[in-house]
């Protein structure tokens, strides 16, 4: 079984930055396809940013410029820095990974707010 643990979430006010991490565990013999995505109240689940295993990279429009996603495959994590936040980044962001490993699937953390709010 795999884990995705998140962390970085908060309260920031508008045109702050916030860092967000998501760490992989359990059995894992590689990862593809890392992303993250956000959900806000009463709007569906949408894509944020995603890297392949190559470290190619996509985006959202909402947030071309002012985020940027990254790796470290040394420690299987996924990295959101988060720039010029807008109140309407508010949402809670989930990440998720395409692993290769014991039990190859798709998996999901369990979620972390962000609030952008003055």
């Amino acid at each position: 079984q795999v884990q995705l643990v998140e962390s970085g979430g908060g309260l920031v006010q508008p045109g702050g930055s916030l860092r967000l991490s998501c760490a992989a565990s359990g059995s894992i013999l590689r990862i593809n396809d890392m992303g993250w995505y956000r959900q806000a109240p009463g709007l569906e689940r949408e894509l944020v940013a995603i890297i392949t295993s190559g470290g190619s990279t996509n985006y959202a429009d909402s947030v071309k410029g002012r985020f940027t996603i990254s790796r470290d495959d040394a420690k299987n994590t996924v990295y959101l820095q988060m720039n010029s936040l807008k109140p309407e980044d508010t949402a809670v962001y989930y990440c998720n990974a395409h692993v290769l490993g014991g039990v190859t699937g798709v998996y999901w953390g369990q979620g972390t707010q962000v609030t952008v709010s003055s």
